[in-house]
């Protein structure tokens, strides 16, 4: 999921303070201004989450760059550089942290929920394998609009929510279902 990918490096970048070059981020106006690129992610959540939130951008070259520190405990950054749809993402801690193990395929941290919101939606995901980067013939792709999510270790919170691998995504669904990165997802429009 190309959201995920985002937030796995933000999370590397926050959790380990390192850049992580085999996700690049940004946005796919490579040219835009760091106020710009500010804007774009502090549009992933209500204003009460990201005023005081860290804004970063992860370039081609892997090199993470914070645009604006922040005191909070949100982290929000501009999205993937090669989305035509902007899709700009903020996690707390928790959920930076589940991201990193996503991305270091390691099991993620125990106890611990997290959350993320993406209130301009995402680019689209496979809704059954978890390193899909792009749509193929029989890995249920699926484009969620405006929506936040929860994850973590928090498998029985997911009980009574729709399990299938062709979800329907103008209602809450468990994505990545039987995987130990299974999370819901809410859409909120």
């Amino acid at each position: 999921m190309k959201s995920l990918v985002c937030a796995a490096a933000l999370s590397l970048a926050v959790c380990a303070s390192s850049a992580f070059a085999q996700a690049p981020t940004g946005h796919a106006a490579g040219n835009m201004s760091d106020e710009d690129m500010i804007k774009l992610a502090l549009s992933a959540a209500p204003e009460a989450v990201t005023k005081d939130a860290t804004v970063i951008t992860v370039g081609s070259d892997g090199k993470t760059r914070t645009l604006r520190q922040g005191s909070g405990q949100w982290t929000c950054m501009p999205g993937p550089m090669d989305q035509t749809d902007a899709a700009p993402m903020c996690g707390d801690k928790n959920a930076m942290e589940w991201a990193a193990a996503w991305m270091a395929h390691k099991d993620p941290p125990s106890n611990k929920v997290g959350f993320m919101y993406m209130l301009r939606g995402d680019g689209g995901a496979s809704n059954t394998d978890p390193y899909s980067m792009k749509e193929e013939p029989g890995n249920n792709w699926i484009k969620t609009g405006s929506h936040v999510m929860i994850v973590g270790s928090g498998a029985k919170m997911l009980d009574g929510y729709p399990r299938e691998a062709k979800a329907d995504p103008t209602k809450p669904y468990v994505m990545w279902p039987g995987t130990v990165y299974e999370h819901l997802m809410l859409p909120v429009r």
